[in-house]
């Protein structure tokens, strides 16, 4: 058996985090031909199938995934060495590839990075915005930015900073259908669900001063995957809302919306980043996290807009 190609493993690693030829090829620059040949000497060279070939995708087989976990780390190491050596000479350079929440990302992560791109011009960042949990190891992030619960112990995490949640709605559809007088109010009101949560029709508040978590079932007249259109839909008056407060501020601060039942505030979330294992040692990724944990310190942005 002869000993793996770079460029084969690389080929290979490509294929995997592309899902497919094409991708790999255009993510390379190279013919498809080119990389279906280096994967196909891969598996030569291992003597085992990495790919299961299908007519329209590519998935990895047991060992295809891993030797690719270990073929990812490896690469990885090697790029955050090279890295490491030029970084010492100057400026931050190369790529990171960063998932946030799409939300997050057009209302504050751009405003939050801006100054750190300035102060590293040599530094290249492809940032993909979604509202769903994405693969971020299967996908080849370098970084994600998540709100809520560290889901995958896989991964490294670092908390930037806590994310209340409020419990709001427009003046409008308060003068419609009533204040909510206490959280037993609540299964009455129309309210707007988020859909990407399982959970979303109920919600879940602190009670009392021993802050004791009640959970309540609530009926959302309106449902959608992402906050800024279930803010709009509450600035319109369609019902009640519970979001993150960055979502809100604004609204809050000049009347468009009401915070409700601030004596049994909702439970909260954390704003945390999460990083696989094989980037721990990454100079880029170290000094991003550094950046942004400052900038979210002593307090994020949109807490300024609670003071009048």
């Amino acid at each position: 058996m002869t000993h793996p190609r770079f460029e084969d493993i690389e080929a290979f690693v490509a294929v995997a985090e592309s899902g497919g030829i094409s991708g790999a090829a255009r993510r390379l620059g190279l013919a498809k031909s080119i990389v279906s040949k280096r994967v196909t000497a891969l598996e030569r060279s291992v003597g085992a199938t990495l790919l299961q070939r299908l007519p329209r995708a590519v998935t990895l087989t047991d060992r295809g995934r891993a030797y690719y976990e270990r073929a990812r780390s490896i690469l990885g190491a090697l790029d955050e060495a090279s890295a490491e050596v030029r970084d010492l000479q100057g400026s931050l350079r190369g790529l990171l590839r960063i998932a946030a929440p799409l939300t997050f990302g057009t209302l504050y992560l751009g405003d939050l990075m801006w100054p750190f791109l300035q102060a590293h011009p040599q530094l290249e960042v492809a940032l993909d915005l979604d509202d769903r949990i994405v693969d971020l190891l299967g996908s080849g992030y370098d970084l994600g930015i998540r709100i809520g619960p560290m889901p995958d112990s896989s991964m490294v995490a670092r908390v930037l900073a806590d994310m209340p949640l409020v419990l709001c709605a427009a003046p409008s559809y308060l003068d419609r259908a009533g204040i909510p007088a206490n959280l037993d109010d609540l299964p009455a009101h129309a309210c707007i669900g988020y859909a990407h949560l399982a959970a979303g029709q109920v919600w879940r508040f602190r009670v009392g001063r021993s802050a004791v978590e009640h959970a309540v079932r609530v009926h959302s007249r309106f449902v959608a995957n992402n906050a800024e259109l279930m803010r709009g839909a509450a600035v319109a008056g369609l019902g009640l809302l519970m979001v993150p407060e960055f979502v809100v501020a604004q609204d809050l601060n000049q009347g468009r919306l009401v915070r409700l039942l601030p004596e049994t505030p909702p439970v909260g979330k954390v704003l945390h980043a999460l990083y696989p294992r094989d980037r721990q040692g990454s100079t880029r990724v170290r000094a991003l996290l550094d950046h942004l944990a400052d900038a979210l310190s002593p307090e994020p942005p949109w807490a300024a807009l609670r003071r009048p």
